[in-house]
């Protein structure tokens, strides 16, 4: 009896500790992410913050504000915590200052990993409905959102190299 007791407490314990990893990876990869999209918006010039490289595209503040009202959107509905900014505020704003713009931007990356890191992970496998039609998991929609984000970070290079700013280097770890 004892030690199918003890083995079933070592099953729990070693469950609960990947759980733990496992939010700790996230967040980790959301602090990369963080702190490699500031790097992108440290290096633009400030006067082609309202650089748009065709008429019918975003401005490069529009850019990194729609990545930023996306992780509210995202990371709000994962975890079921509200926002500080509604869907589509920031790009709205039409906010072009760089320091306000960066502000705003870390502010959503901070947004995220303070959700995630107070999300229980064993609710990270509860299937949402995702602005209310897309079927997917908790943990789904958090790697939906981090996609997206790494999907407008990378547009943006082209916006660097148009302003003759140079892209940061590639930060995958």
């Amino acid at each position: 009896m004892k030690k199918i007791l003890s083995l079933l407490t070592t099953i729990l314990v070693m469950g609960n500790l990947q759980a733990q990893t496992e939010t700790e990876t996230i967040v980790k990869e959301w602090q990369r992410a963080k702190e490699y999209t500031k790097e992108y918006l440290d290096a633009m010039p400030e006067n082609s913050y309202t650089l748009k490289p065709t008429k019918e595209m975003r401005s490069f503040a529009g850019q990194v504000l729609h990545l930023s009202d996306a992780i509210y959107g995202f990371i709000g509905s994962a975890t079921d915590i509200k926002p500080s900014a509604g869907f589509g505020e920031l790009e709205k704003s039409n906010d072009v200052n760089k320091l306000s713009v960066i502000k705003k931007v870390l502010a959503a990356y901070d947004f995220a990993i303070d959700a995630i890191k107070k999300y229980p992970n064993a609710k990270l496998s509860e299937h949402i409905k995702l602005f209310g039609q897309f079927d997917m998991s908790r943990e789904q929609a958090i790697n939906k959102c981090f996609e997206h984000q790494t999907h407008h970070r990378g547009q943006t290079t082209v916006y660097l190299r148009l302003a003759g700013a140079t892209p940061p280097a590639e930060k995958l770890f």
